[in-house]
């Protein structure tokens, strides 16, 4: 999984916009957002422990957001989460909340973010350390690679957890 998301790092940094370009437009981070939209099968790993999950990703509140409603596939589930994920229009940036069964705490603050070319990356500084996420989508595959990096403490970070998505 590594590997794979380590080359999908480097088709995004190659195809993203370089430094100095022209900031995506409010409707192309939209139409970005949209492409989630669908049934997907989350598979990959937190905290380097396998891990599966079903996504259903929908727009809602008449269309301002997409939310990913993810839940693990074990009999019972053990984690859900509701994600919802919009465009600042007047600010040119994404916002998301992200809201699961670990508790209400969890759910501030929101992240903030942009995108670069086909990959979304917010950030949520929560008061523990911060949380970076990045949503790259590739196009030739019709799929989404997820990562979640927590803040180390010193100034880095650590992967969190890690997806690839593939349309149910």
């Amino acid at each position: 999984m590594t590997l794979r998301f380590s080359r999908l790092a480097l088709w995004a940094l190659a195809s993203a916009a370089p430094l100095g370009a022209q900031v995506p437009t409010v409707a192309a981070m939209d139409r970005l957002l949209g492409r989630m939209e669908g049934h997907w099968l989350m598979t990959g790993t937190v905290r380097g422990k396998p891990a599966t999950y079903r996504l259903d990703v929908q727009r809602v509140l008449r269309g301002r957001f997409i939310e990913l409603h993810m839940e693990d596939v074990s009999q019972p589930s053990t984690y859900e989460a509701r994600v919802f994920v919009g465009v600042d229009s007047a600010k040119a940036q994404y916002i998301a909340h992200w809201l699961d069964n670990t508790g209400a705490g969890y759910s501030i603050p929101h992240a903030t973010g942009q995108a670069r070319g086909d990959t979304i990356h917010v950030v949520f500084p929560y008061s523990e350390g911060a949380f970076s996420d990045t949503f790259a989508y590739d196009p030739a595959e019709d799929a989404w690679h997820f990562r979640l990096d927590a803040a180390d403490g010193h100034g880095g970070w650590r992967v969190f957890a890690e997806y690839r998505l593939r349309r149910r």
